[in-house]
């Protein structure tokens, strides 16, 4: 209630509240303790007549009660407009409350998590369990609950085929800053044929009979500069290899036509406004320890 765009609302919603709780009063007050006026009524079968009569007194003193509680209230805690109240309360503060207390009791132990070496993380269960629960809150719906990867669009993060590198210090770069990956279509310039030699070649590549193939000449145009001449990829770039078995979108023909042809386009979000040094460091050492990562999977 402490932040209202201006001093009218505020003071709007402040006549309001005592308006009405002033209304509130005087209605009770008029329906219990208000003269009535005499007045014939009809009678029916010689004793049934009609009148009104006010409500048993102990719902008076209830509501005189709630209305004494609201007063209170409202002159302690925010209500009327941004009066902010006696006890100075609001969820704001009392959240920062709560984050002090939290960095009170936590903050050593977290910053010690944050500088500690990967290694020395990983050797410890209970830390490695706190990562995995981070994990989990932030990365399993994209990547899965066992970082399987998902759908043909989210990499699995369990091997040793990583886009943009697989370092610790890559990996961390990835999880703050994200990624934006993107392969241009190359139908246009192609033509159908032309694609179809070009994903034919690819398939060659590290197999050592790719020379003399007819896509080769277009390979070495239009792919190499990303993929580098042997197709091994480029992590600076995010070009990936293109001589191993990892196939994020598939290496079916169709998947393969449909990759070379349209393009593909991927992003990952950036993390370092969501989650801590600490958060992070505890995210890296989950993703690259032995336990977690199984090679060539």
């Amino acid at each position: 209630m402490g932040d209202m765009p201006t001093d009218f609302w505020s003071g709007w919603i402040a006549v309001i509240t005592l308006t009405s709780l002033a209304g509130l009063a005087w209605l009770v007050v008029s329906v219990y303790f208000s003269k009535d006026e005499p007045h014939e009524s009809p009678v029916w079968d010689d004793n049934l007549s009609e009148g009104s009569n006010p409500a048993p007194m102990w719902w008076f003193w209830l509501l005189l009660s709630m209305m004494i509680f609201s007063v209170i209230y409202l002159m302690l805690y925010p209500g009327l407009g941004s009066f902010s109240g006696v006890m100075k309360w609001s969820q704001g503060g009392r959240l920062t409350q709560s984050v002090e207390a939290f960095h009170d009791e936590f903050g050593g132990s977290r910053r010690l998590i944050a500088e500690a070496a990967i290694a020395t993380l990983q050797e410890d269960p209970k830390i490695m369990a706190s990562a995995k629960r981070v994990y989990d809150r932030n990365c399993a719906v994209c990547h899965g609950y066992e970082a399987q990867g998902q759908a043909s669009l989210f990499p699995n993060l369990r091997d040793d085929h990583w886009q943009w590198g697989g370092a610790p210090q890559q990996i961390e770069q990835s999880i703050r800053q994200g990624r934006n990956a993107l392969m241009v279509g190359w139908s246009q310039v192609l033509g159908e044929d032309g694609v179809r030699d070009v994903a034919d070649y690819v398939r060659t590549l590290g197999s050592g009979i790719s020379d003399g193939h007819s896509g080769k000449a277009q390979y070495d145009q239009f792919c190499v500069a990303c993929h580098g001449p042997g197709g091994g990829g480029n992590p600076a770039l995010g070009a990936p290899s293109l001589v191993d078995e990892a196939w994020l979108y598939g290496n079916s023909d169709d998947a393969l036509y449909e990759t070379i042809a349209n393009g593909r386009s991927g992003m990952m979000p950036a993390f370092e406004n969501r989650l801590d040094d600490t958060q992070i460091r505890l995210l890296v050492a989950l993703l690259t320890g032995d336990g977690f990562r199984t090679k060539n999977r």
